[in-house]
């Protein structure tokens, strides 16, 4: 019983000695504690300072506010981490930064691998609008989809095919694959038709006709010439491709232009009895090395069975 009395009582003496160095040592750190308070509350007020002069000096950059609010975000989650390690050195826990370093670096790889696709849909985000490669209401072709753009975010972009369906693409897949944007020249849009006449008719006259009528067209720019180029010997058709600028370059406006261009040129080789032909297929008896149609009756049998 005096032995076990002993022990407790210089395990009681232990623990009061260590408590008297435990507070002995947090005496000697409270200038070091208000120090570390006091650099706190003035990165907390300073933190609000990065903020405006971050989004400040990115507007010269961008003026889309989402682009904005991110570098804002970051510059000032930078300053705070800063802040932190300045209040752990003060208080002269350099070892707890070590380890924080060594975490966050574990961490932040474990995170980077699990979130490599969201992470590559928010930098190429970032990408397009500090580029601005295109904006919204802009007509384009990406990805095998046609539309009008609706929304761009960090994430993906957003677009409203003519069809009424809408599109949700990842950012990534925009910015490697090639993109078509029909509303980057905002005043110019050309008509492109293709069509075949016959071997029979007038090749100076066809065209003649072709430019008169695709000038008569509405909305036509007459100042930008009209090409036409026979484009190759089809197997029922000798081919060409008529192209023309027009004054208004908008979607329902291309499509009326190349609809009533098909119409005019219909109604003029109608009018002038130049054909379209179909796909068809010539049957000469008389090429060089074959035999005469003449000569192919003379060779058929007779009713009696002799030639």
């Amino acid at each position: 019983m005096d032995k076990f009395s002993t022990q407790l009582s210089e395990s009681y003496g232990n623990l009061i000695e260590k408590m008297q160095d435990l507070l002995n040592g947090l005496i000697l750190q409270i200038p070091n504690i208000l120090i570390a308070i006091i650099i706190g509350i003035i990165g907390y007020f300073l933190a609000g300072l990065v903020t405006r002069l971050s989004k400040k000096a990115a507007s010269k950059f961008t003026s889309k506010r989402t682009i904005l609010n991110v570098i804002a975000n970051v510059a000032t989650g930078i300053f705070g981490l800063i802040v932190v390690f300045i209040m752990l050195s003060v208080l002269q826990l350099d070892s707890t930064i070590n380890k924080i370093l060594a975490t966050a670096g574990v961490l932040g790889l474990a995170v980077g691998l699990a979130l490599q696709d969201p992470m590559n849909n928010f930098f190429s985000g970032v990408f397009m609008s500090v580029r601005e490669l295109y904006n919204i209401g802009d007509l384009v072709e990406t990805n095998g989809y046609f539309g009008t753009i609706t929304k761009i975010d960090l994430r993906a972009t957003k677009l409203l095919l003519p069809s009424g369906e809408e599109v949700v693409i990842p950012n990534k897949e925009v910015v490697q694959n090639p993109l078509k944007n029909f509303s980057s020249s905002k005043e110019k849009r050309r008509v492109s038709i293709a069509c075949g006449i016959s071997y029979g008719d007038d090749l100076l006259k066809v065209k003649k006709i072709v430019l008169e009528t695709i000038g008569n067209l509405k909305n036509v720019n007459a100042n930008k010439a009209i090409d036409f180029i026979y484009t190759e010997f089809g197997g029922s058709s000798i081919n060409f491709e008529v192209r023309y600028w027009l004054l208004d370059p908008s979607l329902k406006e291309f499509l009326i232009q190349k609809s009533d261009g098909i119409i005019a040129l219909k109604r003029a080789f109608d009018k002038h009895d130049i054909s379209i032909p179909f796909p068809i297929t010539t049957l000469d008896f008389g090429i060089k090395g074959g035999v005469q149609l003449e000569e192919m009756l003379k060779m058929q049998p007779t009713k009696n069975g002799t030639s």
